[in-house]
């Protein structure tokens, strides 16, 4: 009698390693939530990018992060620092932000979140988002903007101006005083 208990847990035993071993192998499945056009193409840490034109330097692009996203045709970027130059290659203008995106197909920049620039006049610029416009070297917004020059403050709702900051217009001005540079300098000369 034990050797037929020993015969069928053996048989038994055998039946269901014989058939553990024939399944096929379980696959893991794979989750398809993350779209092809939300991973970027190509990235970059702690970049440095000229901008030349015919071999003059226009522009150099500093940032903690770049993403390419060539589906999508733009290129995003994370702690951006651009310095601007004009035609003989003299600095004139830095602009920075804590992001940007940039059109790859119009090449338009948009600065965005704690925007500001600052020209080698010491013309300051200060916005929450703006837009380089690549054809005709332009920096427009239609939010708030604060303007600081040595003898001003200006504040108000949609800018246009050329990259160095110099003829700037300001469409619904909300607000102008004189700067307080001078005022505290006209103070300690009386």
């Amino acid at each position: 009698m034990k050797s037929t208990k020993f015969l069928a847990s053996f048989l038994l035993l055998n039946a269901l390693l014989f058939q553990a071993c024939s399944e096929d192998k379980l696959k893991p499945q794979i989750a398809n939530t993350t779209n092809s056009k939300d991973l970027p193409s190509q990235e970059s840490w702690n970049s440095k990018v000229l901008f030349t034109e015919q071999g003059n330097l226009k522009a150099i692009l500093l940032s903690d992060h770049i993403m390419m996203y060539t589906e999508k045709g733009e290129t995003k970027l994370e702690g951006v620092k651009i310095d601007f130059y004009d035609e003989q290659e003299v600095h004139t203008t830095t602009l920075t932000s804590k992001r940007g995106r940039v059109d790859d197909a119009t090449r338009n920049m948009y600065a965005i979140d704690s925007v500001v620039a600052v020209n080698d006049s010491g013309v300051v610029l200060k916005t929450n988002s703006l837009m380089w416009r690549n054809k005709d070297r332009k920096i427009v917004t239609e939010e708030f903007v604060i303007i600081e020059t040595p003898k001003e403050k200006i504040q108000g709702y949609g800018f246009e101006s050329d990259q160095s900051l110099d003829n700037y217009v300001i469409y619904n001005i909300t607000y102008v005083t004189a700067a307080q540079r001078d005022s505290i300098s006209e103070n300690i000369q009386r």
